[in-house]
């Protein structure tokens, strides 16, 4: 009796560990993504701004608040698509984080550095002010890295669920236990082949297999 109690307490602490634990995710993916949102949509903004040549704010409040609405989107659709009790992890062109927005956001500040640089160089071959070569550079640049960051970050990235599903892939056996000398499998697809001949004709026959369990050793 009391070893099934121990048991039953173990299991209730478990859970409420895992449950403590995913809570956690879900909240920093949340605060990740709206910050990361409201950041994009004040540069957003402010490129806007650049390009008009305006000094109206009203693309700042506007970018700001479809962003932190852009952030929150992201975040539902990151928890959604993050497998149970893993920790978020994407992989983009440029760089890696934790949520999905994290790669908008320095695809787009990239984009207005690259275009900052490019337009300042153009301003200096035309003789033109440096200064508005900046300010139309980094605005076109800002959205056209926006641009690429959306594609990089929900099309091109990889994903906790693409890591798994390479890993499934990529295996000879349904289980494995690897070290450096020695390989163990258990339940693994197989073919077996077979050569025939006689007076007639030559046949190669295959036939599919499961093995049950599979051992390699190297020394």
């Amino acid at each position: 009796m009391k070893k099934i109690t121990l048991l039953t307490l173990s299991l209730f602490l478990l859970s409420i560990a895992l449950s403590e634990k995913s809570s956690a995710q879900t909240g920093a993916l949340l605060g990740g993504n709206v910050l990361n949102g409201a950041l994009t949509g004040t540069a957003l903004g402010a490129a806007t701004m650049g390009l008009q040549n305006s000094n109206d704010f009203a693309p700042l409040r506007v970018g700001l608040g479809a962003g932190i609405l852009a952030g929150a989107g992201v975040a539902v659709y990151d928890i959604v698509t993050l497998p149970q009790g893993q920790e978020f992890f994407i992989s983009g062109m440029f760089n890696d984080g934790n949520n999905s927005s994290i790669i908008i956001l320095l695809d787009t500040f990239y984009g207005a550095a690259g275009g900052a640089i490019l337009g300042s160089a153009v301003m200096l071959i035309g003789n033109n002010p440096i200064v508005d070569g900046l300010q139309y550079g980094s605005s076109i640049g800002a959205w056209a890295g926006f641009g690429l960051g959306l594609f990089d970050s929900f099309f091109f990235a990889e994903r906790n669920s693409d890591f798994m599903s390479s890993n499934l892939l990529n295996r000879s056996s349904l289980i494995e236990m690897n070290s450096d000398q020695f390989k163990v499998g258990l339940i693994g697809p197989d073919l077996i082949s077979q050569i025939s001949m006689n007076s007639d004709q030559l046949r190669y026959d295959l036939a599919p297999a499961l093995n049950m369990i599979s051992f390699r050793a190297q020394f």
